[in-house]
């Protein structure tokens, strides 16, 4: 089950956005916000527009296999980090100086081998699971630039001069 998103007082309703004109239409996210920033720099309330994505995708960019060495190291740094971030809160807590590198060594320590074998065992238990690491992203088809109804026509012609402007 999803989980709700919150809406500010200022963010209006899906339904109300829905409703706006479209005023452009954009192959990538970065040329909507481009076309937001033009009205913006000229002056347009830019708190009556939205952009919106159609025709979403999930793209998953495939990063690398992951093997039970690749878990163990990985596991290794993340409890490194974790025994680190330990060994430094207790060392301010004790009255030997002489124990503080002691301290934060052992920590470091301790975390790198309680993570790498934590690592180890959690990529091993997972039967059927992936064995590759990917990084997901939503894409859409294009985007829409919409705005509204009474403001609209102003939008149009302030992005019709943008597109005139960057032609060749």
């Amino acid at each position: 089950m999803p989980t709700p998103r919150l809406r500010t007082a200022m963010s209006p309703d899906v339904s109300t956005v829905l409703e706006r004109q479209t005023v452009g239409t954009f192959p990538t996210h970065d040329a909507a916000e481009h076309a937001v920033d033009h009205l913006a720099t000229h002056g347009f309330p830019v708190e009556r527009t939205a952009i919106i994505g159609t025709d979403l995708r999930m793209v998953e960019a495939v990063l690398g296999r992951v093997t039970r060495a690749r878990a163990t190291l990985a596991g290794a740094g993340s409890g490194a980090w974790f025994g680190l971030f330990v060994g430094i809160l207790l060392s301010l807590f004790t009255t030997r100086h002489s124990a503080v590198f002691s301290l934060i060594g052992g920590g470091l320590l301790y975390g790198a081998v309680f993570g790498a074998i934590w690592g180890f065992i959690a990529h091993a238990t997972v039967s059927g699971g992936h064995e590759f690491l990917a990084r997901s992203t939503v894409v859409a088809a294009r985007y829409d630039v919409v705005a509204d109804t009474e403001v609209a026509d102003d939008a149009k012609n302030l992005l019709i001069k943008l597109a005139w402007r960057e032609q060749p």
